[in-house]
């Protein structure tokens, strides 16, 4: 009588990005991202705390105590939010419920995993930046180099179409329409594409920075030095760039964690303020429903000292450790 051998971690883990996310879901490349990452800083964790190889893990080694162990890690020793530490662990139960149908032997510990509850939180109201500080953080960098060039036309893009990171550097040059509505089409969430219109101040940056910087249709619109597509921490950083250039003039600045997705919020809010429809704000930012959007509406309802201003394009005049190990290598390979 025959008996079925159990597959083991790395099988199983190579099955579930595979066959599960890749070729079943059809995830997109940030949802596959995002899971690698959580598993490269899983299986860095386990190593640290079981003194094992991520290709010598078994689904055992995996159980609840050391999820629970982990989550605790990202929270207190990484300082990630309840929001991150809760999409981190989404990743890892969605690869339990594909273990648990997957590998009968790894029942007990999948359903062990998947029997730990998400954290709850509280919904905080949105911050923003104001007109002024927006205006002065997009007249920053320094427009006589190449990346000071580079940051100006990108932090305008991001403000104008109110892009989240992943869609800004997702951009290409055949994705702008540089006539006389000038548009630029974005690729959200599940793929879902979008095209918004752009100010004629920021299709004019545009048509400089290209004319100046010509590449090819297929071609990253915001390049590395090297040619790749920025990266989202790289993003991050020429914003913080730009917020310090601007600080000794505005200090308050200072003091704020300014980050890609405070502009998103930011252009969300000034579009409100100027009184325009819920539904079209959903719409600009990609929303799948305004309700998701509402939240803007719930944060301004706490600023009944701000007046309504037009909505116009802002003046450009204002004064690890990694072990060598064959199960990371395939995730460094997604």
């Amino acid at each position: 009588m025959s008996t079925s051998v159990p597959v083991t971690f790395p099988c199983l883990l190579q099955q579930f990005f595979v066959q599960r996310l890749m070729q079943q879901r059809q995830a997109s490349p940030n949802t596959v991202s995002a899971y690698r990452d959580t598993f490269r800083l899983l299986l860095t964790f386990a190593h640290r705390r079981l003194g094992k190889h991520p290709s010598e893990l078994t689904m055992d080694d995996l159980n609840a105590t050391l999820v629970l162990d982990f989550l605790h890690y990202l929270e207190e020793e990484r300082h990630n939010s309840v929001r991150s530490r809760n999409a981190r662990f989404a990743a890892i139960r969605s690869f339990m419920g594909y273990v648990s149908f997957q590998e009968p032997s790894a029942l007990a510990t999948a359903q062990s995993v998947l029997a730990i509850p998400m954290k709850r939180f509280e919904q905080q109201l949105i911050g923003f930046l104001s007109r002024e500080h927006m205006a002065a953080i997009l007249n920053a960098p320094d427009r006589n180099t190449w990346t000071g060039q580079r940051d100006r036309v990108m932090l305008a893009t991001l403000y104008n179409t109110g892009a989240r990171v992943s869609e800004l550097i997702g951009m290409r040059l055949e994705d702008l329409v540089l006539g006389p509505s000038a548009s630029v089409r974005i690729r959200g969430k599940g793929r879902k594409e979008r095209s918004t219109p752009l100010w004629p101040e920021t299709a004019a940056q545009l048509k400089r920075w290209l004319r100046a910087y010509p590449r090819q249709p297929d071609q990253p619109l915001f390049p590395s030095r090297s040619g790749t597509p920025l990266t989202r921490i790289g993003v991050t950083e020429r914003l913080k760039l730009a917020v310090r250039a601007v600080a000794a003039q505005y200090p308050e600045l200072a003091k704020r964690r300014v980050f890609p997705h405070l502009i998103r919020h930011s252009i969300a809010m000034h579009m409100l303020q100027a009184g325009v429809d819920i539904t079209v704000i959903a719409l600009w930012l990609g929303h799948e429903s305004p309700e998701t959007t509402h939240k803007y509406v719930e944060a301004d309802l706490a600023m009944k000292d701000r007046a309504l201003k037009s909505i116009q394009a802002p003046s450009q005049a204002l004064p690890r450790y990694q072990p060598s190990d064959s199960v990371l290598e395939f995730l460094q390979s997604l």
